[in-house]
């Protein structure tokens, strides 16, 4: 099949779920012989998945999208024009910049482009759409990273005439963090432009669940499809670290509960048996989250426990299962619900047991692997409560972690993820 995938960009110096979902899905669809092009929207895309990048240019700038919304200006500048603020070195830049991704500031424009051909960046929807419609080869599918995207299926489809399927994962919590009436007007949009989309998936029943209720979409048109990751590199598993270590892997923000996870460990060190214990934190950040670390930073310094919390600033994708092997357990109590945690699938592969909240996809994900532990969220104490056994008992923790790996290889391999992707696909193009 020749497949087109449409990803936005995050930026590269954070860890973003859905832009390493994605570059893994690709790698493992072409290792099938699929024919696949992964088109980057608004920033560049280079993250360690270096063979799913194409080489398609960046559609909706990120620069060109935002002066389109403020200006009627920039909605009549010449290609030209627009092409020197596409620079991806700009566009880089900018990417680092305070803000680039918050939903609290993105209301009116989340609207435009969920509008799409009504909306005030028609003219990228144009050229979009134009130059997949001279590519050598017409897909046989378009498939879109997230309901975000939704917008653009139906110029798509008018102009290729082919099906289009949406993946789901954690869009609602970027929905409902904009502010009235944008959250609610968005919302009324996507159930109208759902029926654009000829299927979607979801990457877990938790999530499928939600969006079915929030959207009002009929059952027979929500897939499950559970992510897996690619398994390359993680094919030794070495035993944990002598000293007892804690790790964080994601961006390192409030939201995914970073400040939870420090009282936890602040907690944890009262307890003599656990004097020596370490805190590692890496998953890269945006600009403003430096003021959130820099709060974090203080809290730990005044606890006299600075020098046990190791934070590696700048995110390196290519070092995660490095990172991963010093660990005695991961967490990343994440402060919502969440549809995936790509995080924890990375650890257990590694043989490194989790604790996470007992929300969202997480009782679904560790009933399916065995490898960790629940606890209540948002809660710092539960947290300590339940990392401290597996601190304190290395070979409880060794069991759980030999279990999750075990379940990862079998049931969470992106190569098994990739053939029931094309099967879906299969499916809506006959």
């Amino acid at each position: 099949m020749r497949i087109v995938q449409i990803t936005p960009s995050a930026g590269d110096s954070f860890y973003c779920e859905n832009c390493l979902r994605d570059a893994a899905l690709v790698t493992a669809m072409r290792k099938l012989g699929h024919d696949v092009l992964m088109i980057p929207l608004y920033l560049p895309l280079q993250i360690d998945e270096s063979s799913s990048v194409s080489k398609a240019p960046i559609f909706f700038g990120g620069i060109n999208v935002y002066l389109q919304q403020k200006s009627a200006f920039f909605r009549r500048t010449p290609r030209w024009f627009d092409r020197l603020l596409d620079s991806p070195k700009l566009l880089r830049w900018i990417g680092r910049k305070a803000g680039a991704t918050s939903a609290r500031n993105l209301g009116q424009m989340t609207i435009s482009m969920l509008q799409a051909e009504q909306g005030r960046q028609k003219k990228e929807l144009h050229r979009f759409v134009e130059w997949l419609d001279t590519q050598d080869n017409k897909p046989d599918v378009v498939c879109l990273s997230n309901i975000l995207l939704a917008g653009l299926a139906r110029g798509i489809k008018q102009r290729l005439g082919v099906p289009v399927v949406c993946l789901l994962q954690d869009e609602d919590g970027f929905l409902d963090g904009l502010t009235s009436p944008y959250s609610e007007q968005a919302w009324q949009i996507l159930a109208e432009r759902a029926s654009d989309i000829d299927a979607f998936i979801a990457v877990s029943k938790y999530y499928a669940d939600v969006m079915r209720q929030r959207l009002e979409l009929q059952a027979e048109r929500v897939h499950v499809i559970y992510m897996g990751i690619s398994l390359d590199g993680y094919e030794q598993w070495e035993a944990g670290p002598e000293i007892p270590t804690i790790g964080y892997l994601s961006r390192m923000c409030p939201d995914k509960g970073l400040d939870t996870l420090v009282d936890a460990f602040v907690h944890l060190k009262k307890n003599k048996k656990l004097k020596n214990a370490r805190l590692r934190i890496t998953g890269g950040k945006r600009a403003d989250d430096e003021i959130f670390l820099n709060r974090i930073r203080q809290h730990l310094s005044s606890c006299g426990l600075i020098d046990d919390v190791e934070f590696q600033p700048d995110f390196d994708c290519n070092s995660k299962s490095d990172f991963l092997r010093t660990l005695s357990v991961l967490s990343v109590p994440e402060k919502q619900p969440v549809a995936y945690g790509l995080y924890v699938l990375e650890a257990l592969a590694a043989g490194v047991p989790v604790v996470q909240p007992s929300s969202g996809v997480f009782p679904e994900l560790l009933e399916m692997t065995g490898g960790g532990v629940l606890c209540e969220p948002n809660n710092a104490t539960a947290l300590a409560s339940a990392m401290e056994p597996l601190l304190l008992e290395p070979d409880y923790a060794r069991q759980l972690g030999k279990r999750g790996r075990d379940a990862v290889f079998e049931k969470f391999n992106i190569e098994q993820t990739a053939k029931e992707m094309v099967r879906i696909y299969g499916e809506v193009t006959q």
